[in-house]
């Protein structure tokens, strides 16, 4: 008999490493089963407990519907059968005289079946495991051994044997015989046994690499000027004593940036601040006690021009050297001409890679049109812009341990949904402010600190396992970039359907993650957790087995990504799965608190795919944001009880 899911073992479960459900579901598929598949089993004729059945019943008998279901009382023979299902497609072969079969209820006629929720998910608390200084890890100055075939580094669960000269591990990940010499071993500081732990700190000790201290990191405020900046609001209504009070865009932010730098001055004095503008032209002040760099006409079609003039240019004094000609600047600033975003983007990107964990901030109220990454259609004839720019730039900014945090002015559509993976692919904050909130924004924009940057991570399963809408393989890589407090991260893992009986023969199945970064200080470092979960052949699951927030979070993060990535359709499938997984652990598990928050996410992005599908083929900057804050979706705890949050 299988183990109950209703116990977390101690050994599987990790704060920073967390799965949705306590045993690993060998036989989910995507797909809906049919009639016969889904009928609930006899479970008055075997002995059973609350999430398993007899190891003995096969794949055949149990198919897991991917789905919490009730697990019914025994009746009687006389009783007829149950009604089959909703969104069940019959497989049997009609013959050709007879007419075709009645659509599925609950489908439309689209040939779609029904997609079930996997449960087999896993969450990743990246914030949490590069913070090497609140870890409980083991740290170990030698370096790791890895698997010659897959790369999985040998771990305190792999039982490598040692002989006379060698030492022997069988992979458990790609069964691969791995032999290392002893000398060789120890003579490039290997370790000839593995630290005892399941999770290992791997500190590399790179000589070349200078310390840096990154609270002298830079910040270069990138500043639109355009025409669009003189728009007014109105801050002070009128009385009858005196007349009301308006402000422009520009002057918002004008007095955003003096309190910013008045803010900086007291608080971080070694701090850098750079100046970088843009209309018809990208102009740049640096720390405002030299001749600006203007950069116009061909200069802003040259990528390659831009970024190196950017990587060149003088390295800007602290903040309370500059603090009064950067004001000055500031103050002088005056709206009017196009908006050349991609080249002020760009250039500010790259003075900001000479310091790692800088940050760049750009405050934008209109759509780019001069120069690169234009985001208008000059006219019919012409071929619509191209994401690639942003896409190449997030890549490099994450490349270079940049932060980007972007912001638009409300009621403007400022195509956010590609200006904006700068900052979903470098940690940074995409927001939506007036006048009366930039100020606000700005401030956490720069509180957000980076914690590691050029963070990898790469997650194994036994050689049979994939990742479903990731990798087929049974090793995934993700690179992450830059990483701050609280960021994290969700997988779905499943067992390919010809391995499936095979993996039901195991009692256990091994996971690793091996997590690579630099830290605050360029340390190097390589964390490696090594976990097992037991196997269950269960056809159903008990809820009590299934961690709500890893799964929403999950829901969350993977139909945002769909969403962004185009695939609008099946974020719906995904939606409509999880929705019925939801009214499920609802029904046996209440948790109102946590309900609440899920369903909401679920009707949220189920109405953004809804508009995208029936009216709108791109997404507002309104539901720009939202998506993008659902891609980072992360939970939290609170008062003993976890919950999932949306990051802004």
């Amino acid at each position: 008999m299988i183990p109950s899911c209703t116990k977390h073992l101690s050994w599987s479960s990790s704060k920073e490493m967390e799965f949705a459900c306590s045993h690993v579901v060998c036989n989910w598929r995507s797909e809906s089963l049919t009639e016969d598949e889904n009928k609930v089993p006899n479970l008055g004729s075997t002995p059973t407990l609350p999430c398993g059945l007899s190891r003995a019943q096969s794949v055949l008998e149990h198919p897991y519907d991917n789905r919490v279901c009730t697990v019914q009382k025994p009746t009687s023979s006389l009783v007829p059968p149950p009604v089959p299902p909703r969104n069940i497609q019959q497989k049997h072969i009609l013959p050709s005289s007879l007419p075709p079969p009645i659509p599925p209820r609950g489908l439309e006629n689209n040939e779609e079946t029904h997609l079930k929720a996997n449960v087999n998910v896993v969450s990743l608390k990246v914030g949490s495991l590069v913070d090497i200084s609140k870890d409980s890890a083991i740290h170990s100055n030698q370096k790791p051994v890895h698997c010659g075939k897959c790369n999985a580094i040998m771990s305190s669960a792999s039982n490598p044997e040692t002989h006379q000269n060698t030492t022997m591990w069988f992979c458990e990940f790609c069964g691969k015989d791995n032999v290392y010499p002893l000398a060789a071993l120890k003579g490039g500081r290997f370790s000839l046994r593995s630290p005892p732990g399941r999770d290992v700190l791997y500190m590399d000790d790179d000589d070349e690499v200078d310390y840096e201290n990154l609270d002298n990191m830079l910040i270069v405020f990138c500043v639109d000027i355009s025409g669009s900046m003189s728009v007014t609001s109105e801050i002070c209504p009128g009385s009858t004593m005196r007349s009301p009070t308006y402000v422009s865009r520009l002057q918002g932010v004008q007095e955003a940036l003096q309190m910013v730098l008045t803010s900086l001055q007291k608080t971080s004095p070694h701090r850098r601040v750079a100046l970088v503008t843009f209309n018809d032209e990208v102009t740049v002040y640096g720390d405002g006690r030299g001749a600006p760099l203007s950069l116009r006409d061909w200069a802003l079609m040259d990528y390659d021009y831009l970024k190196k003039e950017g990587e060149n240019y003088s390295t800007p004094h602290c903040i309370a050297e500059t603090i009064q000609p950067l004001t000055q600047k500031i103050k002088e600033l005056r709206e009017h001409g196009a908006t050349a975003l991609g080249p002020a983007a760009l250039i500010s990107v790259a003075m900001a890679s000479q310091f790692t964990g800088s940050k760049v901030i750009i405050c934008t109220d209109g759509r780019a049109n001069k120069g690169l990454g234009q985001l208008e259609q000059e006219s019919s004839l012409c071929p619509g812009p191209s994401p690639y720019f942003y896409n190449q730039l997030a890549c490099y900014t994450a490349e270079k341990g940049v932060i980007v945090s972007v912001m638009t002015f409300e009621g403007e559509d400022c195509r956010l949904a590609e200006v904006g993976r700068l900052a979903d692919h470098s940690g940074g904050r995409i927001n939506i402010v007036n006048i009366g909130t930039v100020a606000t924004e700005i401030q956490s924009a720069i509180a957000d600190n980076v914690l590691a940057t050029s963070v990898m991570a790469t997650l194994l399963v036994p050689d049979g396992m994939y990742f479903p809408y990731e990798e087929e393989d049974h090793r995934l890589v993700r690179e992450i970039g830059n990483v701050t407090d609280k960021v994290e991260i969700t997988f779905q893992f499943a067992v390919k359907p010809e391995k499936v009986e095979s993996f039901q023969k195991q009692d256990r199945v091994p996971f690793q993650l091996q997590l690579s970064f630099r830290t605050r200080d360029l340390q190097k470092v390589t964390r490696v957790i090594t976990q097992q979960k037991r196997v269950t052949t269960s056809s159903w699951v008990w809820a009590g087995s299934l961690n709500m927030s890893v799964l929403g979070v999950h829901c969350a993060q993977l139909c945002a990504r769909l969403t962004m990535e185009g695939r609008v359709k099946e974020a719906q499938r995904q939606l409509r799965a999880q929705q019925d997984l939801l009214k499920d652990i609802s029904e046996q598990k209440p948790s109102p608190k946590e309900e609440s928050i899920y369903g909401n996410w679920i009707s949220t992005m189920s109405m953004i795919c809804e508009d995208l599908t029936t009216v709108n083929q791109s997404l507002s900057d309104e539901a720009a944001k939202v998506v993008y804050q659902m891609k980072r979706a992360k939970s939290t705890d609170g008062k003993g009880q976890k919950v999932a949050t949306l990051k802004n």
